[in-house]
């Protein structure tokens, strides 16, 4: 798997055309304006001390105020139970301030935040609120867009709560975190566009990190992953994240996604 990792990111790198829609980041760049996204994101990540996987599904509604403001809705469902249960909900909201644009290119900037609660037992140092600790995070995201290569970047601080009513926050961990990402996209096909119908073909790789602030642990992982976009509305992701390097304890570090996404454009006028 390393070997195929590095192979898949040297050629990624030597590619010059990018889509900027990413799998498990978000850019700076809003869903169109006025448009409803449905999204029904699933993992399926191995456990490091259980002979077991852990099986999550999350869907999500994203909808686009205006050309500047989102916001989203997101169900956390897992089966650590043994069973698929309902454990929590996320809420978050993206703002744009700044937008640059080119005849080949464009910059944004945007400012997040997110808002989860869980009631999920507490079993790893890494902070998670999307699908694991009840807490908020908020952050920076900045996306450039050259031809058809798109980077992305994004700094943000996690701060975890009790996962209420029966598990506290553990008194011995780190309760906040700073998170970073770094994110590349590259469209495969089609290399010249006819009309909107084209289906897209895209791959990524993202690098997603944190540090524990009170004792400096941290990890890595990098995420390739290869997206389709079908008549500019439905969208598949496949994407295999991977642990290049942690000094916490985390309980799945690795696994696969596989994200279903439809939108629905002009239902707000």
């Amino acid at each position: 798997m390393r070997k195929f990792i590095i192979v898949f990111t040297l050629f990624f790198i030597q590619g010059i055309s990018a889509q900027e829609l990413f799998v498990v980041t978000d850019p700076a760049s809003n869903v169109p304006a006025g448009s409803l996204g449905i999204r029904f994101g699933q993992s399926i990540f191995k456990e490091q001390m259980q002979s077991r996987f852990n099986y999550h599904v999350m869907p999500e509604v994203t909808l686009g105020i205006n050309k500047n403001l989102m916001v989203r809705t997101s169900m956390f469902v897992s089966n650590r139970s043994n069973q698929l249960v309902t454990e929590g909900a996320s809420f978050y909201t993206k703002y744009r301030f700044l937008s640059t644009d080119d005849l080949h290119s464009h910059f944004r900037m945007a400012a997040f935040g997110r808002y989860s609660f869980n009631n999920a037992d507490i079993h790893q140092e890494q902070l998670e609120i999307m699908g694991q600790n009840t807490g908020f995070e908020t952050g920076i995201v900045a996306t450039q867009l050259i031809k058809k290569v798109a980077i992305s970047a994004s700094v943000s601080f996690e701060k975890a709560f009790d996962n209420k009513p029966d598990y506290k926050f553990p008194a011995a961990q780190s309760d906040n975190a700073t998170n970073y990402t770094l994110s590349f996209g590259r469209l495969m096909y089609p290399k010249k566009y006819t009309n909107f119908k084209q289906t897209n073909i895209n791959t990524m790789v993202e690098f997603v990190g944190q540090t524990l602030n009170e004792n400096g642990k941290s990890y890595l992982d990098i995420v390739p992953s290869i997206q389709f976009i079908i008549n500019s509305q439905a969208r598949i992701d496949v994407a295999y994240r991977h642990e290049l390097y942690s000094s916490m304890f985390r309980s799945a570090p690795n696994g696969f996604y596989l994200n279903l996404e439809y939108n629905f454009f002009n239902i707000i006028k």
